[in-house]
C-alpha cells in the first residue's frame, strides 16, 4: 500500500480523483462523492476534522478492496490528517453495519451497491459486536460520517470545491 506521504501530496491526490468514477458507479466522481460528504458534515455543524473525514473516507478504495477500503484509509490519513481522522475514515464502514443492526429504517434508505457491499462486509452487527463497536473511540463520530456519506450521492449538486478545503488540510495536517 502506497499513498500520499504529506499534506500537499493528499492535496493533489484528491484532486487527481476528479477524473475517478465514485466507488458505486454513479455518474460523478470519487472527488464530487468526498466534496458532497465534507460538506454535509459541515452543514451538520460538524468539527474540522470531521469534514475532512468526509473528504478522505474513501480514499482507501485507491489502495485497498471494498472489504478493507476502510482501514487501509485510515492508515493512510493517521500520519497526515491524526488519529482521530484516521480513526473515523476506518470506522465509516462498520457504522453501516452498525446502523443495519440498531435502526431498521436503514437498511431500505441504503444504495443498491451499498447494499451489495454491506453483504461483503458483513452485514449487520451482531449484538456482542454492538457493544465492541460503541466502546471503541469516534464510533459516534464514525456513525455522523456514514450518514452523511449516504446523503452524498446527488449527481450534479454544487458543492464548495477542493480549494475550500485546503486551509482545514494544512490546519489539521500541522498538528499531525
Amino acid at each position: 500500500m502506497t499513498g500520499p506521504v504529506s499534506v500537499d501530496e493528499l492535496i493533489d491526490f484528491l484532486g487527481t480523483t476528479a477524473s475517478v468514477p465514485s466507488d458505486e458507479d454513479l455518474p460523478f466522481s470519487a472527488l464530487d462523492h468526498g466534496l458532497q460528504c465534507a460538506y454535509e458534515l459541515e452543514l451538520a455543524g460538524g468539527d474540522e476534522e470531521l469534514q475532512l473525514a468526509g473528504l478522505v473516507h474513501d480514499i482507501g478504495h485507491r489502495f485497498g478492496t471494498v472489504e478493507n477500503h476502510g482501514e487501509v484509509g485510515g492508515r493512510i490519513v493517521g500520519p497526515l490528517l491524526g488519529a482521530r481522522v484516521a480513526a473515523m475514515v476506518e470506522l465509516h464502514v462498520p457504522a453501516k453495519r452498525y446502523l443495519v443492526a440498531v435502526d431498521p429504517e436503514y437498511r431500505s434508505q441504503l444504495s443498491p451497491d451499498s447494499v451489495r457491499t454491506l453483504g461483503l462486509q458483513g452485514d449487520a452487527l451482531r449484538a456482542d459486536e454492538i457493544t465492541t463497536w460503541q466502546q471503541r473511540p469516534h464510533w459516534d463520530d464514525a456513525v455522523a460520517l456514514r450518514r452523511a456519506d449516504d446523503r452524498a450521492k446527488t449527481p450534479g449538486r454544487r458543492v464548495p470545491g477542493l480549494e475550500h478545503w485546503i486551509p482545514a488540510l494544512r490546519s489539521v495536517g500541522g498538528r499531525s
